[in-house]
């Protein structure tokens, strides 16, 4: 079993498309280019690579997930070379479309909002808090505005995003 320091454990919002602007001149706001791609694994397994590209600088990572509960998963990441992502690459899982994404990370209080704005909607985002154990209270800024809790909701997992894309559902 893992350690408490490999769960991340999160909420998920559907979120009103955002103001980018806005979002940007938040406090320490980061905004990174994300492209995630997914692996061929074993079931139950969920394995990445994912090139994240902040103010220029491209990492890379390689990450696994297990699903403990609709809030929490072990999660095992690492980064890796340039050459080794493209490496792995070759197991790209075929069934799955690359995910690009812009993220706008931004600390709120005692967390880190993370707003990943995605191409194919332009009405809608998503919003992820980690927190340090399931059912914390998070508190959501003004500037934000949530459609619904999409917490453990499959269809709005990035895993799930490169199978098959929700239309804009813009219904609280």
């Amino acid at each position: 079993m893992s350690n408490k320091n490999n769960l991340e454990i999160e909420y998920k919002y559907l979120i009103r498309f955002p103001d980018l602007e806005l979002l940007e001149t938040q406090s320490d706001c980061r905004k990174v280019e994300i492209v995630q791609t997914y692996l061929l694994s074993p079931k139950h397994v969920t394995a990445r690579v994912r090139s994240w590209t902040e103010k220029g600088i491209t990492h890379y990572f390689r990450t696994e997930k297990v699903r403990v509960s609709k809030q929490t998963s072990e999660e095992y990441e690492k980064e890796i070379s340039e050459a080794d992502y493209l490496d792995l690459l070759k197991d790209a899982d075929p069934a799955r479309k690359p995910i690009h994404k812009t993220r706008y990370r931004i600390p709120y209080r005692d967390h880190m909002l993370e707003i990943d704005v995605y191409p194919f909607w332009r009405s809608q985002a998503v919003l992820e808090i980690e927190v340090s154990e399931e059912n914390e209270n998070v508190e959501i800024p003004d500037y934000l505005s949530v459609l619904r809790d999409v917490t453990g909701k499959k269809a709005y997992r990035n895993a799930a995003l490169a199978r098959a894309i929700p239309e804009e559902d813009l219904r609280p």
